[in-house]
């Protein structure tokens, strides 16, 4: 959620959903419900949402990769058909609930996509399990991050407010909708650079030029210190740059990225 409000509205309002998946279901983990859809075959690649979307939010994506990859769309924790969220905020919270999920499917290694909130997961989870990730994309996102230094966000980003963001209407209920934005004030996440020069997975970091929430300061010490990375800045592209114009260039170079 690292962009304008209005810029937000307009990245996430197209929506298409002609794939079906082969199997959909919600499965216990760590004391939670998580809910999950799989499509294609081949060698497991996972979808992780941004604050306050869905699963859904990767569906238009599904036909560019599932005759390749076994696609797995995810409902992150609090979000979507997953249990609402009962305790406060944490994004290495999250990355172990995912890993409790792949566990349960008995995927010991993937490779994966994160768009913001998913992103910060992805660089939790990789520094949480090393050996799990083998590449992963990470799309306005570089593990660092906190809602504290964007205030007019959180004025914003409120219930009373919710008909501006259209997208919330693929949380269950209310409730749900109440959770996940009474909890954005806890997002904040840190790595350090001690952090970062662990993680062993090949990471393509894709960044907007005009992502208003992203300071490049940030992104240049993790390109410098990141092991294994491309960085992909694309100019006049702000915080969703896999959506839109950008889409078909994002799948030729994120397929082209995961084949290496």
């Amino acid at each position: 959620m690292k962009n304008s409000i209005l810029g937000l509205i307009v990245l996430f309002t197209s929506y298409h959903y002609a794939q079906v998946p082969k199997k959909a279901e919600t499965v216990s983990v760590n004391n939670k419900n998580m809910y999950y859809e799989v499509y294609g075959e081949g060698k497991p690649l996972i979808f992780l949402h941004g604050y306050s979307l869905s699963s859904k939010s990767w569906k238009p994506y599904v036909s560019d990769f599932y005759n390749d990859y076994e696609v797995y769309l995810i409902d992150l924790t609090g979000h979507g058909k997953s249990d609402t969220f009962t305790k406060d905020l944490s994004i290495a919270a999250v990355a172990k609930d995912i890993h409790a999920l792949l566990k349960h499917l008995n995927l010991n290694q993937i490779q994966a996509i994160g768009f913001s909130f998913g992103g910060d997961v992805l660089y939790q989870l990789a520094l949480q399990q090393p050996k799990l990730i083998k590449s992963m994309i990470t799309i306005g996102a570089v593990g660092t991050w906190t809602v504290h230094d964007f205030p007019e966000y959180q004025k914003a980003f409120t219930f009373k407010n919710r008909a501006n963001f259209p997208w919330l209407k693929d949380h269950r209920n209310d409730e749900q909708v109440k959770a996940i934005m009474s909890q954005f004030k806890n997002y904040t996440v840190k790595i350090s650079t001690e952090e970062l020069r662990t993680i062993s997975p090949e990471v393509l970091i894709m960044i907007g030029d005009d992502d208003e929430g992203m300071d490049f300061s940030e992104v240049a010490r993790v390109k410098k210190n990141l092991p294994k990375s491309d960085l992909w800045v694309l100019p006049n592209i702000a915080h969703g740059a896999h959506e839109g114009k950008t889409k078909s260039e994002f799948i030729t170079k994120a397929r082209s990225f995961l084949k290496k």
